[in-house]
């Protein structure tokens, strides 16, 4: 099919070479032979008289044209399948399809986990894929490379809409039999411990930054790891302490040997959201799946 002259196929095709920068890449993504991949660049170089992809080195660029054509080339795309092609009816009993969602381990054991249990009572053929913050998770959201970003409402877009989950505040946590600390935990205190601080190297800083940035000059970091859920095990049988998202402090006093205790710091609370794609508003699968993440959230609210 044509339109003013294009082959609306050929959007497709574009698409995935200025995401993939690369011709034998976006075949192989779109289960393309490489010489038909060639000849659709070919036949996108005609039409916008523009080189596109020229070579660099062993690599590939776009060149200017093709920055300008690639978020409107995604956009275009993302509404046609959010308002043409998504099915007006939706059954979570029989409803097939596989959602993806960038979310922490932190999110994920406080939230997510009980909300996956229960959409699966109601819709067991869906299937989940959570993958951990990247560089440029509102990238992904913007090229419908996820569904859902569950983090932060800091961290997320101003261009797509989102509906905010918990608010949270923090812990001081310490191994229940730490001798250097009595019965409270003071601002002092607490920077004399050796901490166990997470860091991200591809996103975002973390609460601990917060404080780090603050207190520099008075706190040791003895350890960093780039998960929530490690913190716990590096505390148990040490002297050292952490600062941690409450409701997963309180997870893990569970069934390990620690100690919460007041945070002694002033830490903004983080307010954690859901987001989605805009041209996804209207998808009805992704709305029920966001509709049973909100009820999660105030389940654990409770």
């Amino acid at each position: 099919m044509r339109f003013k002259g294009l082959d609306l196929n050929l959007l497709v095709v574009l698409d995935r070479l200025l995401t993939e920068k690369s011709v034998s890449k976006a075949a192989e993504t779109l289960f393309l032979t490489q010489s038909a991949t060639s000849g659709a660049l070919s036949r996108l170089r005609n039409y916008f008289e523009d080189e596109l992809l020229v070579r660099l080195g062993r690599s590939m660029v776009l060149t200017p044209r093709a920055i300008e054509l690639q978020g409107a080339v995604r956009n275009a795309l993302m509404q046609i399948e959010g308002t043409i092609l998504t099915r007006p009816q939706f059954d979570p009993r029989t409803a097939r399809r596989d959602i993806s969602i960038i979310a922490s381990d932190y999110m994920t054991i406080a939230l997510l986990s009980d909300a996956l249990k229960e959409i699966a009572t109601q819709a067991p053929m869906l299937q989940f894929s959570i993958q951990p913050p990247s560089v440029n998770p509102r990238g992904m959201l913007e090229r419908g490379e996820v569904d859902f970003l569950v983090m932060p409402d800091v961290y997320c877009s101003p261009e797509h809409p989102m509906q905010p989950l918990i608010r949270e505040g923090y812990k001081a946590v310490i191994w229940d039999q730490n001798p250097d600390v009595g019965d409270t935990m003071d601002l002092k205190k607490l920077l004399e411990l050796p901490h166990v601080a997470v860091r991200f190297a591809n996103a975002g800083p973390t609460y601990e930054g917060w404080v780090i940035e603050r207190y520099a000059n008075e706190m040791s970091v003895e350890v960093e790891v780039g998960s929530f859920s490690s913190v716990p095990f590096l505390i148990v049988g040490t002297r050292r302490a952490a600062l941690m998202h409450e409701r997963l402090a309180n997870i893990f006093a569970r069934t390990l040997p620690l100690r919460l205790m007041p945070c002694p710091v002033d830490i903004p609370l983080i307010q954690e959201a859901v987001q989605w794609n805009l041209h996804n508003s209207n998808d009805n699968c992704l709305t029920w799946v966001r509709e049973q993440l909100i009820s999660a959230s105030k389940k654990v609210d409770d």
